[in-house]
């Protein structure tokens, strides 16, 4: 299969905001170009992604996974599904030992056991993965199955090890698009972990931020007229930035991931293509939701950029090594005046622009220097839906 790599790059503004805390509560930052900028951690966008693809039903629920320690309840509940009149003690043993064939570690949390023999009457709790683990739908749908078949002797049928090779087969096969893009690690269970095919950079601010504190008080709503003071006061730290976002995906290596799970009544590129549009889509229009009711940073990307390439994923973000200063009384204008020269640069010093397809997307006169890079989109959905054409004209191609 050819190699095929998309970057997206998307320049957003935040207003007073704290989307990602550190140990302290404070905005997290990084120190790039020798000056503190604002950071958002990969780990929180990738979350807002993650969120998205449910949210906004970009993807079917079968196409996506669950990422959890509470893997045997689940488990339970899908058993149960398939056959109601297995009682919730049955379901959850049956569960138990089929996520054990897997290979993958359970227990009964002893905080959670302390707690029910403490309280009279109090069901044991259910046991949990000793880990996080990230199973798609198929995977738990076809677990579920095989717990079914083991329910007449589940001693003897586990004993048998073609049966615990089936259960580690379906436990890592027809993978969800969130497991294929974002991977899966299973510190002692390797065979089980799964390269990611998409990257996603930590956002940081294309100028110097300084972090600010918010004292803020609350009123009691009963307070008398000679009770004097508030009923609250505390502090919020926050701060404002221009954030230079980027993603790359590698769109050979997700095809690679998903080709076990493509379905029989469609051409083998349409998973891929829903996958990468709803990629695309949520990347740029997600937005991790730290302190959000406190702050209401509801915004969009000013611009964003896609490259589709068969080189390797090329990031800007060198463009912002020299923070920009805001002379012009903002960060944005200044920032897509920096892409605009510097993008053409490294594209002809290190690409191959005649394999290369860019895609703008813009608003407002601020980004006007941009229009010249690629070719403009109206909308997110018209990019999305050029994106994914190019994507499965290129699949569709010999290697």
């Amino acid at each position: 299969m050819n190699r095929i790599f998309l970057d997206v790059h998307a320049l957003q503004t935040v207003p007073p905001s704290n989307l990602n805390r550190d140990d302290t509560g404070a905005p997290k930052t990084a120190i790039y170009g020798g000056v503190p900028r604002s950071r958002v951690s990969s780990q929180a966008w990738k979350r807002a992604i993650r969120e998205y693809f449910s949210d906004e039903h970009l993807l079917d629920p079968s196409e996506l996974g669950v990422r959890t320690k509470k893997v045997v309840e689940l488990l339970a509940d899908r058993i149960q599904d398939g056959d109601p009149s297995v009682g919730r003690e049955t379901a959850l043993a049956l569960a138990d030992e089929t996520i054990k064939a897997t290979g993958l570690k359970t227990e009964v949390p002893k905080r959670k056991a302390d707690k029910a023999r403490a309280t009279e009457g109090a069901a044991d709790p259910a046991p949990e993965a000793k880990y996080l683990v990230f199973l798609s739908a198929r995977q738990l749908d076809g677990l579920a199955c095989l717990a079914g078949d083991s329910a007449a002797d589940p001693a003897a049928f586990w004993k048998q090890k073609e049966n615990k090779d089936k259960a580690r087969g379906i436990a890592d096969t027809r993978h969800s698009v969130d497991i294929a893009l974002f991977g899966r690690m299973v510190a002692d269970a390797t065979d089980y972990s799964v390269d990611a095919a998409a990257q996603v950079a930590h956002a940081i601010g294309v100028h110097r931020v300084e972090i600010e504190s918010d004292y803020f008080t609350a009123v009691d709503d009963e307070a008398k007229e000679e009770e004097t003071g508030a009923g609250m006061i505390g502090t919020v730290d926050f701060n404002s930035s221009t954030l230079y976002r980027y993603a790359a995906l590698g769109v050979h290596q997700l095809a690679d991931t998903l080709g076990e799970g493509l379905r029989e009544d469609e051409p083998r590129t349409e998973p891929v293509r829903r996958a990468v549009e709803a990629f695309v889509h949520s990347f740029v229009a997600s937005l991790p939701t730290g302190k959000i009711n406190t702050f209401g940073h509801h915004t969009l990307p000013d611009a964003v950029i896609v490259k589709l390439r068969t080189t390797r994923p090329v990031s800007y973000v060198a463009a912002f090594e020299d923070p920009i200063r805001g002379d012009q009384g903002g960060h944005v204008r200044e920032a897509c005046d920096r892409l605009a020269a510097y993008v053409p640069d490294i594209e002809r010093t290190y690409g191959d622009q005649a394999s290369t397809q860019t895609w703008v997307l813009r608003v407002g006169p601020n980004t006007q220097k941009l229009a010249d890079l690629g070719t403009e989109s109206d909308t997110l959905t018209d990019l999305v839906t050029a994106v994914g054409q190019a994507v499965t004209h290129l699949l569709d191609k010999p290697a």
